[in-house]
């Protein structure tokens, strides 16, 4: 039977030292099989455990003293060779916990910090300030203060409608672009491993069985625009004014494009010689490349625009970066208040705003011309037909567009002669 080592005190212990050459020295300290402590030529001590482990012998570290006292490592030794008793490697053990530990911690994340983490990509795919500023103002808002602290591993049904319920009967449209945004972090925490199972915030099978559809609680309130017969006099009032802003809400006006594509529109973007403006699918809300053909008019006051060095927007701001989406209504509402009683939304009875300029164009095709609704509706940037109708459209009838552009300039105008082809009802 093999001898016992002496039961060591803790005193007894913390005199134990290297005896000053050789390698490292282990000495047996008693209380439980095997438990040595191991001192370094430099003066370094550590707990271990000498067992054997299924066929292999084995020193398992216990940790260092004084950190890990006497008591301390007689019990972690203890709780290795009950380990080892069951069948199980004390270190492979240790190991799993470990990574378990660090797995845990990997998906600890709270709601805030994958909001952080998903926001530092998805803000570069926007194509707007004005988008990117709605996307964290509508989460730093609303959904921070309710669930910001909260582990995305924890979130559930109740904790989302905690976020949407305040919102959802009178700004339910934001609710429910909200709704889509948590529902992106908790979809990206998900795929990154900080969460499991189904999303929470997802609609369609889920929130929509407790939560009335947005559609029937919220009518979508249009931009207003201007009536199609106001429209002329409007734009007189536009070129008889001076600036940037004034000359963006013109070109507007002619290539009915979107606010933020006319404010961001660099110079190498245009060819005068050819009257085609290219906008990159960066900057397109569809992603996709849109071609806008000039007017001889349009291209008149390109050439006419002064260019600010250093610069590279057609319609720079006083200091020459890109000019805010308030510059334009600024222009709108002033030209508004020195006639208040003209140009008003028809419907709405609201002061008309630069994006409803784009439905007044509409209103014009579809009430005073001939010209297709497919090409409108390209003109506008907009997505026409389905899948399959795209996979087999490759033109973007451009030179058609081109026609039509002029004939919505002489419109603009007023021009004596302008073609207003009116459609008659058949008997």
């Amino acid at each position: 039977m093999p001898k016992k080592a002496k039961e060591l005190s803790a005193v007894e212990v913390k005199r134990l030292r290297h005896p000053g050459h050789g390698h490292n020295a282990t000495f047996a300290v008693g209380g439980v099989d095997g438990l040595l402590m191991q001192a370094t030529p430099t003066g370094a001590r550590s707990w271990l455990l000498r067992c054997k482990v299924g066929n292999k012998r084995r020193h398992i570290g216990l940790g260092g003293f004084p950190d890990v006292s006497l008591g301390q490592a007689r019990e972690r030794a203890r709780d290795a060779r009950d380990l080892i008793w069951q069948g199980i490697d004390p270190v492979e053990h240790r190991k799993a916990q470990r990574a378990a530990l660090k797995a845990a911690q990997h998906r600890g994340l709270t709601f805030s910090e994958a909001m952080e983490r998903y926001l530092e990509n998805k803000l570069s795919e926007l194509s707007s300030d004005k988008h990117r500023k709605q996307w964290r103002a509508t989460l730093d808002k609303h959904a921070v203060p309710a669930v910001g602290d909260m582990l995305v591993d924890d979130i559930g049904v109740h904790d989302v409608l905690r976020i949407l319920e305040p919102i959802w009967q009178e700004k339910t449209e934001t609710a429910s672009r909200l709704r889509g945004r948590v529902e992106s972090v908790l979809s990206w925490a998900t795929v990154a491993g900080h969460r499991t199972g189904d999303n929470p915030a997802r609609w369609r099978g889920n929130l929509d069985a407790i939560l009335p559809k947005p559609g029937r609680i919220a009518k979508v309130k249009h931009h207003p625009a201007l009536a199609i017969d106001e429209a002329s006099d409007w734009f007189a009032e536009v070129r008889g004014r001076e600036g940037f802003a004034t000359r963006a809400l013109e070109f507007l006006s002619m290539t009915v494009a979107r606010s933020g594509e006319i404010r961001g529109a660099v110079w190498k973007e245009i060819d005068l010689d050819a009257g085609m403006w290219i906008i990159p699918a960066e900057r397109m809300k569809m992603r996709k490349e849109h071609r806008v053909p000039l007017t001889k008019e349009a291209v008149v006051l390109l050439e006419a625009l002064p260019r600010i060095e250093g610069s590279e927007f057609v319609f720079p701001a006083v200091r020459g970066g890109m000019l805010s989406d308030a510059a334009l209504s600024a222009c709108m509402k002033r030209i508004h208040a020195a006639k208040p009683e003209k140009y008003v939304d028809p419907r709405s009875g609201r002061p008309a705003v630069p994006h409803g300029l784009r439905s007044t164009f509409r209103d014009w095709i579809a009430e005073r011309t001939e010209y297709p609704r497919d090409m409108a509706e390209i003109a506008l940037a907009h997505h026409v037909g389905g899948d399959v109708e795209l996979a087999y459209r490759r033109g973007d009838q451009v030179e058609k567009r081109r026609t039509m552009m002029a004939a919505w300039g002489r419109f603009l105008r007023g021009d004596v002669g302008a073609k207003i082809i009116t459609l008659e009802a058949k008997a």
